[in-house]
């Protein structure tokens, strides 16, 4: 089992950066592929990264390719999301979420764990 915390968000302007951080517990971590998903008002929940449990594979949406970084450091049983050049359409509330396969996934349905949340708006 894995609970998960995000933090970070908050009220940004256009070109902005922002970091977003999950906090896991639970000492099987290092086990799961992590995901960012986020959701935008009155839109469904879309991916926005996954990393692999050893952090060697990583795959982003093209809209964020070169802007957005997923990292993890299962030493300390955390996942970041660095978010450069933020636009106002990056505006949703983002979501950390532990997958118990082995490789990337972009489903919803593969993320069996999922933090609550944490805003992030940007204003141009």
């Amino acid at each position: 089992q894995v609970q998960l915390v995000e933090s970070g968000g908050g009220l940004v302007q256009a070109g902005d950066s922002l970091r977003l951080s999950c906090a896991a517990s639970g000492r099987t971590f290092s086990s799961y592929a992590m995901g960012w998903f986020r959701q935008a008002p009155g839109k469904e929940r879309e991916f926005v990264a996954a990393i692999t449990w050893s952090g060697g594979y990583i795959y982003y949406r093209d809209s964020v390719k070169g802007r957005f970084t997923i990292s993890r450091d299962n030493a300390k049983n955390m996942v970041y999301l660095q978010m450069n050049s933020l636009k106002p359409e990056d505006t949703a509330v983002y979501y950390c979420a532990a997958s118990r396969l082995r490789v990337i996934t972009q489903r919803f349905d593969d993320y069996g764990y999922w933090g609550q949340g944490t805003q992030v708006t940007v204003y141009s």
